[in-house]
């Protein structure tokens, strides 16, 4: 079904693209034709005005005035071969008029697209040139084929835009659909995990071991409910983004190295309200901190830097790592990019989703040298509504 899928739309573009090679062809044997016959109007009528200027006052001249007068499309211009303009037709009167090298342009323009008809003095053998342009109708026929070309490529360019978009909103419901299915996997572990807990918590002497690893089932039921929510609307809350930050950086803090400093600067801020989805916007942080981890390798600086405009939030997560090479930069939030030798390449993608796709905001590097460290940089305006 699939192949006999594509094998039409390979026939079908092939059929396409014949078709338009032909009509180019053919429009350029029209033009061409059609400037043979403008040629031999123009040889008319150039026979015509000379034999008009020296013909006897009695002779009958009503064919050779038609022939003449006839012409009403191509542009002429005669010049004596010592450059002098004997005449000139279909030109713009005004503008040879007033400007003196308007002639002289045209004749220059003419010889470019036609050699000159000469005219021999049978008396004198003096000769005059009669330099002749095309007519609107050639030149709509000339340009005809660079339209249909025009046409086909923007035609081809909103055929891959629209394929583009296919396949990214293919891949977006794949990633939707992985996340939600391992939160599904997640789901029966989790409730065993739990119960278990609850039987330590009645065993004697196990409560301390009890209470971690019942913060550790939260955390995972925290995930759990992160992963089912990508793809669907989660609610919209109004937070105070200093706490919210301040406590990932604690939960991150206390499974960081002790050669890791964070420090959160607020500048000044005591609280800064803004509409998230809480648990989103936490694995967001979370990413960024865990991220900044890898790439100090145990030992370093965090800072979290927050900021309030009158129409932004922004926050800052800087590290002291290694950096970003530049060409990584723009692979970074595709999906599947990691330079870890562990990981699926997700967490930046999601979280870029997350903030862009949700929050209405945006999330990129603000900076990275390689070797001093990198920062990225949360723009949230308007949070709006929308899907993850």
């Amino acid at each position: 079904m699939f192949q006999r899928f594509v094998n039409w739309r390979t026939l079908l573009t092939t059929i396409a693209i014949a078709i338009v090679t032909g009509t180019i062809f053919y429009s350029r044997y029209i033009a061409e034709k059609l400037a043979a016959e403008e040629r031999i109007k123009v040889e008319t009528w150039v026979e015509a005005e000379k034999f008009l200027i020296n013909s006897p006052a009695d002779v009958d001249t009503r064919l050779v005035s038609a022939i003449i007068t006839n012409n009403n499309d191509i542009p002429i211009i005669g010049q004596t071969e010592e450059g002098h303009i004997i005449e000139y037709i279909n030109l713009d009167s005004a503008r040879v008029k007033n400007d003196s090298s308007y002639l002289p342009r045209k004749i220059r323009q003419f010889r470019s697209q036609h050699s000159p008809i000469i005219y021999t003095d049978p008396l004198n053998g003096k000769k005059d040139f009669y330099y002749y342009g095309n007519s609107t109708l050639l030149q709509e026929v000339r340009y005809y084929p660079l339209v249909q070309l025009l046409i086909v490529a923007l035609f081809i360019v909103v055929t891959l835009y629209t394929v583009s978009v296919r396949n990214r909103s293919v891949q977006n419901q794949l990633w939707a659909g992985m996340a939600k299915e391992t939160a599904h996997q997640l789901g029966t572990p989790l409730t065993s995990l739990k119960g278990w807990v609850e039987v330590l918590k009645e065993m004697p002497g196990n409560e301390k071991i009890a209470a971690e690893l019942a913060k550790d089932t939260d955390r995972l039921q925290l995930v759990s409910d992160r992963f089912s929510k990508i793809g669907s609307t989660p609610s919209m809350e109004e937070k105070d983004l200093v706490k919210q930050i301040t406590r990932v950086v604690d939960y991150i803090k206390r499974r960081a190295p002790e050669r890791v400093i964070f420090d959160v600067n607020t500048n000044g801020y005591a609280a800064i309200p803004v509409k998230i989805s809480a648990s989103l916007f936490d694995w967001v942080i979370e990413n960024l901190l865990k991220n900044a981890l890898d790439a100090m390798g145990g030992k370093g600086k965090i800072t979290i830097n927050m900021h309030q405009t009158a129409q932004q939030v922004l926050i800052d997560v800087t590290d002291t790592g290694k950096g970003i090479s530049a060409a990584n930069i723009n692979k970074l939030f595709k999906p599947g990019f990691t330079t870890k030798k562990r990981g699926w390449g997700l967490g930046l993608t999601l979280s870029k989703r997350v903030i862009e796709q949700y929050h209405k905001g945006q999330l990129f590097v603000k900076h990275s040298e390689p070797g001093k460290g990198t920062t990225f940089r949360i723009i949230l305006n308007d949070p709006g509504g929308g899907k993850v």
